[in-house]
């Protein structure tokens, strides 16, 4: 027998026989599901290791106590965001427990008082909780963000001895006890800091660095979309004034931002030189300017320390502690990183020619280096913008290298928010929507500001027959981008179509520049549920201008409503219409 010290986690399923009962199947559905998607991976990622499974329970080891903590946390708030839109009485939750002991390990099983205190904690635990023992208190307290509750010493069954027990405070901070045991007082809201970074300049000279102005610029941009104390102007509406000479005042007026973040760049042979200055356009004021000199060998340095400036002298600003920190794997090659920002300015043209050049200095960058995870992850964002517009003779072949892709680079790095982007749209294609809102959920968590992964998120609560919150959502998205794309008022129309909210769906198609097959079925659908049949009449006939081959049948199967009523609900539009 192995005797050693480790970190047990103990979880079961609340109401596991009750679920069985109603609904045996849905239940082990929807709990494998939870599995896969949420509980091995983060298990996984915080190095524990699976001892044993029960049908409603598991008994899980780490080496590191702070891991277990975190990977409880982790756990625990992600079904609490599934949850969210899942009736009462069909939510699966979990109560965790953790405890920090000598533990017996023989023939791939643990024994021992360590294992069965965890057990026991477990069954204090409210549903959604975690428990803690006193070992794991001390160990963890200071090195894991959250708030602890005392719960003083239990009598646990078997257990001779009393335990102290604590309980993690995993709910939002306004919600969280304070000393005293009153309830903290609900804080005012926090108005975000709006900032627009605009274009960075090429001063090398040399038309062919342009894309290294433009590549920097928007990893600046990215990372500072990661903070959440700020509201970040999309790239979309400032490279707009690339190339421009532009009032800033005016600009930040059109923008809707507070800071203009404006620079240049210098690049000849090793060296880089990059100026960078904020600017308060209220009172025209430099509030900040810096000039970095170095080998360009340091350029993730140089990204780092600009962002870190720029955070940190914007006012309203929240606290050090409360900002999230988020790792970023660098590349081992600074070709390859040259060649993705080559690739993303060409992507960003969205033109098939481009496309095709994006993805050869894709192929060359990961020629160069072969686990850079930002890579694999823009591969399949080019590989699926092809897909989208039909550039390509396989489309299911180029289907199943765009998912192999993002597999790969969600193993590299589970912290790009474009890779859970990507994936939660092909999830949608498949109609598998509870993966879809895994990463949505997760894109979400890493850059917040990230207009297309808000739009997105409005797109999903539409599929999903919330038509109310996927408005919110695409408006939000209309705000961080207001030079955002045409097809932004597609989804807007789709969302007022599901929410019944017909004439305003019409005027959110109406402007759109032109429409292809699918956005003016929906507007036919519109005028008859309206009763307008010249106006429905019209659309069907455009409809089939664009696509004769596109019948009712085949149009109802390209959508992916969770709902069969919203789907009805179209047939019955479309039927009105004379489809």
């Amino acid at each position: 027998m192995d005797h050693r010290l480790a970190a047990v986690l103990a979880a079961d399923m609340v109401g596991y026989s009750r679920l069985m009962e109603v609904d045996e199947r849905g239940t082990l559905a929807r709990l494998r599901a939870h599995r896969i998607e949420l509980i091995d991976p983060a298990i996984a990622k915080n190095q524990g290791n699976i001892i044993k499974t029960t049908g409603d329970g598991m008994l899980v080891e780490f080496q590191s106590v702070a891991d277990a903590a975190r990977c409880a946390i982790e756990i625990q708030e992600r079904m609490r965001r599934r949850n969210s839109d899942v009736a009462s009485d069909r939510r699966i939750d979990f109560r965790i427990g953790i405890n920090l002991g000598d533990i017996i390990f023989e023939d791939g099983d643990i024994y021992g008082d360590g294992v069965n205190i965890a057990a026991r904690v477990e069954q204090l635990a409210e549903i959604g909780g975690i428990c803690v023992t006193a070992a794991v208190h001390d160990q963890i307290d200071g090195r894991v963000d959250v708030a602890f509750e005392d719960l003083g010493e239990k009598l646990l069954k078997n257990i001779s001895r009393p335990v102290r027990l604590y309980r993690i405070v995993i709910a939002p901070p306004e919600q969280r006890p304070a000393p005293g045991g009153a309830h903290a007082a609900t804080k005012a809201a926090v108005v975000k800091p709006t900032v627009a970074v605009l274009p960075f300049t090429n001063m090398s000279g040399d038309p062919e660095q342009e894309f290294f102005a433009d590549g920097l610029t928007e990893d600046i941009l990215t990372e500072l979309s990661r903070r959440r104390e700020l509201f970040v102007i999309s790239r979309t509406s400032t490279f707009v004034y690339k190339g421009h000479a532009a009032n800033l005042r005016e600009v930040a007026q059109k923008l809707g931002a507070r800071y203009l973040v404006e620079g240049s760049v210098r690049k000849s042979g090793d060296r880089l030189r990059v100026s960078v200055q904020l600017i308060d356009t209220a009172s025209d004021a430099h509030i900040w300017a810096e000039r970095y000199d170095r080998k360009l060998d340091d350029i993730f340095s140089i990204q780092d320390e600009i962002t870190s400036a720029i955070v940190a002298t914007l006012p309203g600003r929240l606290e050090a502690a409360q900002q999230d920190q988020l790792a970023r794997l660098k590349p081992s090659s600074m070709a390859a990183y040259e060649c993705v920002l080559a690739a993303k300015v060409l992507h960003h043209r969205s033109t098939r020619q481009d496309n095709v050049e994006a993805l050869k200095l894709i192929d060359r960058a990961l020629q160069l280096d072969p686990d850079y995870a930002h890579a694999h992850a823009w591969r399949g964002c080019i590989l699926g913008q092809g897909w989208g517009y039909g550039w390509c003779e396989d489309k299911d072949a180029v289907f199943n290298e765009v998912a192999f892709e993002l597999d790969r680079a969600m193993a590299l790095d589970d912290n790009d928010p474009d890779v859970h982007r990507i994936l939660a749209a092909v999830a949608i294609v498949r109609n598998d929507m509870n993966r879809a809102r895994y990463h949505q959920d997760r894109a979400l968590e890493l850059n917040p500001n990230y207009d297309l992964v808000v739009v997105q998120m409005g797109e999903l609560f539409t599929w999903l027959g919330r038509a109310e919150e996927g408005l919110e959502w695409i408006r939000k998205a209309m705000r961080l981008n207001p030079h955002h794309p045409a097809r932004f008022w597609s989804h807007l129309g789709k969302a007022h179509f599901v929410g019944r909210q017909y004439a305003q769906a019409v005027e959110d198609f109406m402007h759109l520049s032109t429409m292809d097959a699918q956005q003016h079925a929906f507007i036919a659908a519109c005028y008859g549920w309206l009763g307008d049949r010249t106006a429905s009449s019209a659309h069907v006939m455009r409809v089939r201008q664009l696509d004769p081959e596109l019948d009712l049948e085949k149009f109802l199967a390209t959508m992916h409503y969770a709902n069969d009523a919203d789907l009805q609900h179209l047939r019955e539009g479309l039927v009105k219409a004379g489809l």
